[in-house]
């Protein structure tokens, strides 16, 4: 009985988990954070662990740059520039 409700408790949590959000790099960090886990002293959920924190940070730091660079692209030009029409003239 005890199996049954541990098996039951595990898939109900397996279910649920998909929809908990999306978690851009965490697979490729925590696969790379739990092989440095195992080799470092047989700590790879640990490791796990870690990787996936800190690929989602880098991930969303990148997202976010990507985003200002976008951002940055598509804004109207200096006003400077833009009264100027981009000219040298000397007067």
């Amino acid at each position: 009985m005890r199996q049954i409700t541990a098996c039951l408790a595990i898939c109900v949590c397996l279910a649920l988990l998909p929809a908990t959000g999306f978690a851009k790099g965490c697979l490729k960090g925590a696969a790379v954070g739990g092989i440095v886990g195992h080799v470092a002293g047989h700590h790879a959920v640990l490791g796990a662990t870690a990787g996936c924190v800190i690929e989602h940070h880098r991930e969303k730091v990148k997202e976010k740059a990507a985003r200002q660079n976008a951002q940055a692209q598509n804004s109207p030009a200096d006003n400077n520039t833009a009264r100027n029409g981009d000219r040298n003239d000397s007067k």
